[in-house]
């Protein structure tokens, strides 16, 4: 008889990252993804809420019938954009959250380990407009009638029941945008870093041109592997990094010295591409011009 694996277990999944590194992650479920969409329309209706206020009090000051006629063609082109940019300007950012996700410790990644691409963020977006915001329209613009066709109701509601439990039906949990995008939701809580580690690094110091060879995205991976303490990961980014900033390290396959040097590291890359940024010049990744 085959032992059925914990639910932990079956939500864990490895992330090959382009240097080589296998990082463990944990895929959000269901019930995560849901709280944090409810969380988001929360705050989109609020926002809609307030904007709406805002085009209503601008036309009665004006009280003219064209000033109406403006609030409207106004408050129509803010509700589409809002409706459509909420989701992607957060995803698009380097963290890949919405207020939503960063509140149940969520954020989105390329399943494939490199950079989460706009193009991506954009694609998964657009299909929610088709999975929910299209069928509840359809099914708004039905119940404004006088008497709303039964058929047409009926679809609404297939047509949303099918995307809605979509993520029930494969094992990634994953909805129709993150099939199209190649995407994952993953569960990224904030964990403080152990003390040990930010001061046994203390002692080791980078000059410019050791920091400049790596970037945003880097920096993002570097603290996943950190924060995770995943050994064979460790000593693998460990390596990498020693043998491309070409400094002489003595690993413990994983172990607190390698830990060390990764915190220390991590500490000064932040350092120097906040730096840099107050100057106006973000290096994406390592790829990108120093």
């Amino acid at each position: 008889m085959s032992r059925r694996l914990p639910v932990e277990v079956k939500r864990v999944r490895m992330l090959v990252t382009p240097e080589g590194v296998s990082l463990p992650l944990d895929l959000a479920d269901a019930g995560q993804r849901m709280g944090a969409f409810l969380l988001d329309l929360l705050i989109l209706g609020g926002i809609f809420i307030a904007f709406t206020l805002l085009m209503l009090l601008a036309s009665l000051v004006v009280g003219k019938p064209l000033a109406f006629r403006a609030a409207w063609v106004m408050w129509l082109a803010g509700a589409f954009f809002l409706r459509n940019f909420y989701f992607t300007l957060f995803e698009a950012r380097p963290r890949g959250r919405t207020p939503g996700k960063r509140a149940l410790g969520l954020r989105v990644i390329a399943r494939h380990g490199g950079r989460l691409t706009l193009d991506a963020v954009i694609a998964r977006n657009a299909m929610r407009e088709v999975e929910f915001f299209l069928p509840l329209t359809f099914l708004a613009m039905s119940g404004g009638k006088d008497e709303p066709e039964g058929w047409a109701i009926l679809c609404g509601i297939l047509w949303s029941a099918i995307f809605l439990f979509m993520p029930l039906m494969n094992r990634d949990r994953l909805r129709a945008g993150d099939l199209l995008a190649g995407t994952w939701v993953i569960r990224a809580p904030r964990r403080p870093l152990l003390p040990e580690l930010a001061d046994t690094a203390e002692d080791l110091s980078f000059t410019g041109e050791e920091l400049d060879a790596y970037g945003v995205y880097e920096l993002e991976t570097l603290e996943t592997v950190i924060r995770q303490a995943h050994a064979p990961a460790v000593a693998t980014v460990t390596a990498s990094i020693a043998r491309r900033i070409r400094r002489e390290h003595w690993s413990d396959e994983g172990g607190p010295r390698d830990l060390a040097f990764l915190q220390a590291y991590y500490a000064g890359l932040r350092g120097r591409l906040e730096q840099k940024l107050l100057f106006g010049k973000r290096r994406a990744d390592k790829h990108a011009p120093s």
